[in-house]
């Protein structure tokens, strides 16, 4: 049977073809690619309809629906809807990590932080972290998943704080700024949610921040 034209296309001049689940040097394999994506498409897909219906009218039924997936598909990849939330949070915690190994190496480990969530926070559609925050606060389930939310970003934080530290004293520091900036992120979000989402996400995090550091003098 002849390749079709565009998979053709993609086929190199003497290029051996990779064992199924096989990683490239480039990354992983065609599996895991393809097992990501579905897991991203369902996780897109569960959000949207949370965020349009509400957490309780949407089904599972609905979201492997939405994500063009089998009903027994989807628990291949989540146990619940609830894990579904998780699995959307913990996306955000990586990119906040990542943002603090990226920071320069002589900002001071609370601005790190700072400028870290600042910047994660603007990749984030105001209007859905806001919608989010609500129905996080309607549903019990969700509100157990949030603390629990909370306490993983604050490791994810000090690990990330912590490749920053030269010495024990610096390690100990990295733990103290990232229950700082959690608590900051958690009061913070409160307060910019109870204040109607009037002011940018970024700049409400700056004024969080001078807070912190008004009550540290």
């Amino acid at each position: 049977m002849k390749a079709s034209k565009p998979t053709a296309k993609l086929v190199r001049k003497g290029a051996k073809p990779l064992p199924t689940g096989a990683k490239s040097a480039d990354g992983p394999g065609l599996r895991e690619r393809k097992l990501q994506a579905t897991r991203e498409r369902l996780t897109r897909a569960a959000m949207a309809l949370f965020l349009e219906r509400g957490f309780e009218a949407t089904t599972i039924d609905d979201i492997a629906a939405a994500a063009d997936v089998s009903r027994r598909s989807f628990f291949h990849y989540f146990a619940s809807k609830e894990d579904v939330v998780s699995a959307w949070q913990e996306g955000a915690a990586a990119a906040l990590v990542a943002e603090i190994v990226a920071r320069p190496a002589n900002e001071s480990m609370l601005t790190a932080a700072e400028n870290a969530i600042a910047g994660a926070i603007k990749r984030i559609d105001p209007a859905e972290a806001a919608a989010m925050s609500r129905l996080k606060r309607d549903n019990p389930a969700l509100q157990a998943r949030d603390q629990l939310k909370y306490e993983k970003l604050e490791r994810a934080l000090a690990e990330g704080l912590a490749q920053r530290a030269r010495t024990k004293s610096d390690r100990l520091k990295a733990r103290l700024v990232a229950m700082i900036a959690t608590g900051a992120m958690r009061v913070g979000g409160e307060s910019w949610i109870g204040e109607g989402t009037r002011e940018k996400p970024e700049v409400f995090v700056k004024r969080t921040f001078d807070a912190i550091r008004g009550i540290l003098k």
